[in-house]
């Protein structure tokens, strides 16, 4: 799909604040209103922006630890990366699944109320995925810069 400097100014102040109201966007945007909704319909039906959705402050919901775990697969059952992705999928505190080409094969994001729910997760969940042949926990300490925007 092509973008334009209308596109492109378009997502950039999309992106710089997506709960901002349309009129204010199309604004800011410089196109009229109607513009603006014929442009995001064309780059949806595109597949440039593939959902719109809120963001979750998880601490602010009562979940305090937030851990990134990275697995290295055994990979000698032809089915391990499906199989585990699937018994990974039923742990309700994994919030985010990713895979890797390279030394990693799969990355949980993993959220807890506190170091004793972690450590229960931890044990009775994660440890019993099937197909580990290596993890390693990297516990968040802090989000230094969040952003979905680029240089459009």
């Amino acid at each position: 799909m092509q973008l334009d400097d209308t596109d492109r100014r378009i997502l950039r102040h999309w992106l710089a604040e997506p709960g901002q109201d349309r009129a204010v966007l199309a604004e800011r945007a410089g196109v009229t209103p109607a513009t603006l909704w014929r442009r995001l319909d064309r780059l949806r039906a595109g597949g440039l922006i593939r959902s719109e959705g809120a963001r979750i402050d998880w601490r602010a919901l009562g979940y305090a630890v937030e851990v990134s775990l990275r697995f290295t697969l055994d990979k000698t059952n032809p089915r391990a990366f499906d199989e585990f992705i699937a018994a990974a999928r039923e742990v309700p505190e994994v919030i985010g699944i990713e895979t890797f080409l390279g030394r990693v094969d799969v990355r949980l994001n993993v959220i807890a109320r506190d170091m004793g729910h972690w450590t229960g997760i931890y044990r009775d969940r994660i440890l019993t995925l099937p197909h580990i042949a290596e993890v390693e926990a990297l516990m968040l300490v802090a989000t230094i810069k969040e952003t979905g925007g680029l240089p459009l």
